[in-house]
C-alpha cells in the first residue's frame, strides 16, 4: 500500500512539472521575461504571475492554475501518507 502511494506521489510530481512548464511557456508567450537559470527558485512566482495575468485578461483564473496547484498538493499528501505507512 505504501509503495502504491509513493508511486502515485511521483506521478503527481510529474504532472506538476508538466503543468508548471506549460505555465512558464504561456507566460513567455505573453511577454514575461523568464529566468531559466533560476527557474526552480522562481516557479512559485511564475505560477502566481500566471494567476494574476489571466485574471486581469479574462476575469477568470487560467485553466492551468488549479491542476498545477492540486497536483503538487496531492503529491505532498500522498508522499507523507506513504512514508508514514512505510
Amino acid at each position: 500500500m505504501a509503495n502504491t502511494l509513493l508511486i502515485l506521489a511521483l506521478v503527481f510530481v510529474g504532472l506538476f512539472a508538466i503543468f508548471s512548464m506549460m505555465i512558464v511557456r504561456d507566460l513567455s508567450k505573453r511577454g514575461v521575461k523568464i529566468n531559466f537559470v533560476l527557474l526552480r527558485l522562481y516557479l512559485i512566482k511564475y505560477i502566481s504571475q500566471y494567476k494574476q495575468i489571466t485574471l486581469k485578461e479574462t476575469g477568470k483564473i487560467g485553466p492551468l492554475y488549479y491542476p498545477c496547484i492540486v497536483s503538487v498538493g496531492l503529491a505532498l499528501v500522498l508522499a507523507i501518507v506513504g512514508l508514514i505507512l512505510r
